[in-house]
């Protein structure tokens, strides 16, 4: 069990064909502000990437994938791989522009759950709450203990 005042480690990146690096940077300067011990992988990064940047920080209590130029469905092909396999046991938090074109159909989101993704965000600034929220959620017992 974690001390409650031990450092909070996130690893932090944007998806494998896209290289917007401003908001990720803004991302990171912002959960440091809070606190948290960010990983940032950066850009153009693989779900391999993220895994072994995992396997780098086993007590990063989270992933997040940032996606701008709506290609993240395509480059998160490999998640579910990673996932089964034990690769990156921590929730994935996904963010950003998620598909191509102006129209935004919320079902596509659906996808992005099938192929283990754990929670979508629309506002980055609801990044530390839901963090929170996620380890709150990791600490408490589960019906089968």
């Amino acid at each position: 069990m974690r001390h409650e005042n031990a450092t909070r480690t996130v690893i932090l990146g944007v998806a494998a064909s896209d290289a917007h690096v401003v908001a990720n940077q803004l991302i990171a300067h912002a959960l440091r502000a809070q606190g948290f011990h960010v990983v940032n992988v950066g850009t153009c990064t693989s779900v391999a990437e993220f895994a072994e940047a995992y396997a780098e920080h086993p007590e990063a209590e989270a992933v997040i994938i940032g996606s701008l130029n709506g290609h993240a469905y395509e480059d998160l092909q490999d998640l579910p791989a990673a996932r089964a396999q034990g690769l990156l046991d921590c929730p994935v938090i996904l963010g950003g522009n998620l598909s191509v074109g102006s129209y935004k159909d919320p079902a596509h989101l659906d996808r992005f759950y099938g192929l283990g993704v754990d929670v979508i965000l629309s506002d980055p600034e609801l990044l530390p709450a839901t963090l929170d929220e996620l380890r709150l959620r990791t600490a408490q017992p589960t019906a089968a203990s």
